[in-house]
C-alpha cells in the first residue's frame, strides 16, 4: 500500500497514535509502519535534528509544533481525498484510503482549497475523524464492545489506527457500520463469543477486538 514517504509518514504515523490516546514509541510507529526498529530509530534521529519531533521522559515520541503543523497538513489532504474519492467517485473505504495515500503529496495549496469548496468543507473524513483546521469537535464516544446491550446506538466514528486494515475497512464500510448508522446492540449468550449487533436488518456477531474500534454514542443523545 502506497504511503506518504520519508519522514511525512512517519508524522502522519505519530499524529495519528496520538490522537488516540496512545503513548507514542518507536516500537508502536515501526508496528504501524511495518517497518525495523533500526529503520525508525535512524529516521527519528533525522526528524528530531529537522525539528519535528522530540523524546519525552519514558521515551515517548512528541510532535513539536512545527512537527504538528506539518502533520496536520499531510492529515488534512489524506482525509479530503478519501472524502472526494469515497463521496464524488464511488470508492469503497479500503480503496479510497490507498489512493488518498497515492495523491496527498500532489495536491498544491490551490486544488486542496478548491477541493475543500467543491466538497461543501467536510468535517470528518468517511470514517468519521476530524478533518485537521475544520474547526470540528469530536463528540464523545465508548467503544462499542462497551456499549450496553439492548440499546440503540448511533456510530460516531472508525478509530483511525483501524484505517491501516483494509479488509477491516471493506468489511465495516459493506455490513453499515458506518458514521450515522444506527446499531442495536444484542443481548449476549454468555456461551457464545463476540459482540452481537444489529445493522440494517442483519445481525452480526463482531470479534471484541473489532467492536472496540467503533465508537459510538446512545443514538437518544443527538
Amino acid at each position: 500500500m502506497s504511503r506518504p514517504s520519508g519522514m511525512d509518514a512517519y508524522l502522519e504515523a505519530i499524529y495519528v497514535l496520538n490522537a488516540e490516546g496512545e503513548q507514542v514509541l518507536a516500537s508502536k510507529v515501526a508496528d504501524y509502519l511495518n517497518v525495523s526498529r533500526p529503520t525508525v530509530s535512524q529516521t527519528l534521529q533525522r526528524m528530531n535534528q529537522a525539528g519535528y519531533v522530540t523524546s519525552g521522559d519514558s521515551k515517548e515520541i512528541i510532535l513539536t509544533d512545527e512537527g504538528i503543523s506539518r502533520a496536520e497538513d499531510i492529515v488534512r489532504r489524506h482525509r479530503l481525498l478519501e472524502r472526494w474519492l469515497t463521496d464524488q467517485l464511488g470508492l469503497d473505504w479500503a480503496d479510497a484510503h490507498v489512493e488518498a495515500g497515492r495523491l496527498e503529496n500532489s495536491v498544491s495549496p490551490l486544488v486542496e482549497s478548491r477541493l475543500e469548496e467543491l466538497l461543501g468543507h467536510p468535517t470528518t473524513c468517511p470514517h468519521g475523524n476530524v478533518i485537521p483546521g475544520s474547526g470540528y469537535k469530536q463528540p464523545e464516544g465508548v467503544p462499542l464492545s462497551e456499549a450496553k446491550p439492548d440499546q440503540t446506538v448511533e456510530v460516531i466514528r472508525i478509530v483511525e489506527v483501524a484505517e491501516e486494515d483494509l479488509d477491516l475497512l471493506r468489511f465495516l464500510y459493506r455490513n453499515g457500520f458506518v458514521p450515522g448508522e444506527k446499531l442495536r446492540l444484542e443481548a449476549q449468550n454468555p456461551y457464545e463469543a463476540g459482540v452481537p449487533v444489529h445493522v440494517r436488518g442483519e445481525s452480526i456477531s463482531l470479534d471484541a477486538a473489532v467492536a472496540a474500534r467503533i465508537l459510538v454514542r446512545p443514538a437518544e443523545a443527538q
